[in-house]
């Protein structure tokens, strides 16, 4: 998935009441911002230039060894390696609870940037348990999914839609964004330094230095690609955590920010209901406008 797409104002999935006799169907749209995704690549250029077996006969010379390859001079290794070792360290958690604070700047059409905030609230319990809650001052949203089902509940609103799931994490991803356009918050902590990162795009990394986030001494790196630039602070230790990230996207003239500030559990309390929805009694059952296309196509 692109980054750019996902470092922009996302409007969230489109909701349809599930049909009742008598009823009329109406239409829910409220805004999701979306962690967006974060590329881990190395670009590197390698130049050598061999000489010909016949030329070194002819000459009596031995052949000379060819130069190594240099790494582009504005990436650090260092600092791409430290990523993709963040990667591996998240993709080896079995569960793990994170909060993350969240602030997304919205660039209004006559240029002023008005900013919001919300909190993310995760548990996953690797392959196929997730509960997100997504709390701001316009909404509080509920995401569950127990390796069966996936439901998203509209707390204000409550209305709530639940569609079969696959049964692991990595698959949920994959088909609520494909079949019903839904992009889940902090999911590419599950994608870092794998093949669904954008890679051979980064155009320059630094390691900017040491850094504390909320107490915790990090390290903090900064990356340059075409349309964003953004950064990562890293816990320093045996647990090399993100603490802090922060993307700005260069393809606006008023360079807006979304931010991300992290709290981590690895030894989260949960029981298995914490990940099954028990709808209110006065809930309203909709349907997600993927599952309205397959319900109209069905009825064809």
């Amino acid at each position: 998935m692109s980054f750019l797409k996902r470092s922009s104002t996302n409007p969230a999935p489109q909701f349809f009441p599930a049909r009742q006799p008598g009823s009329k169907t109406a239409t829910l749209f409220e805004k999701q911002f979306i962690l967006p995704v974060i590329p881990v690549a190395i670009a590197a250029a390698a130049f050598s230039v061999p000489f010909g077996s016949h030329v070194l006969a002819k000459s009596g010379q031995q052949p000379q060894a060819k130069p190594e390859a240099k790494e582009d001079s504005n990436i650090d290794p260092a600092a791409v390696d430290a990523v993709k070792k963040m990667g591996a360290y998240l993709r080896s958690l079995k569960a793990f609870q994170v909060i993350a604070d969240v602030t997304h700047d919205d660039v209004l059409e006559d240029g002023l940037i008005v900013q919001s905030n919300s909190k993310v609230d995760m548990i996953a319990a690797k392959p196929n348990r997730m509960r997100i809650e997504v709390t701001a001052d316009d909404k509080h949203r509920l995401y569950l999914y127990d390796g069966k089902n996936f439901t998203v509940w509209g707390r204000i609103l409550n209305f709530y839609a639940t569609v079969p799931a696959p049964p692991t994490i990595r698959e949920l991803f994959q088909k609520i964004d494909e079949n019903y356009d839904v992009e889940l918050p902090l999911i590419d902590l599950f994608k870092w330094g794998t093949d669904e990162d954008d890679i051979n795009k980064i155009k320059t990394a630094i390691d900017v230095g040491p850094a504390t986030v909320e107490g915790v001494t990090c390290e903090q790196y900064a990356f340059h690609q075409e349309g964003a630039d953004w950064q990562v602070w890293i816990q320093l230790g045996e647990f090399p955590l993100p603490r802090r990230l922060v993307i700005t996207t260069l393809t606006d003239d008023a360079r807006p920010q979304h931010g991300d500030t992290f709290s981590w559990n690895l030894a989260p309390s949960y029981n298995d209901e914490a990940f099954v929805f028990d709808p209110p009694p006065d809930a309203k059952r909709v349907l997600l406008a993927g599952q309205q296309a397959d319900t109209t196509e069905k009825g064809k």
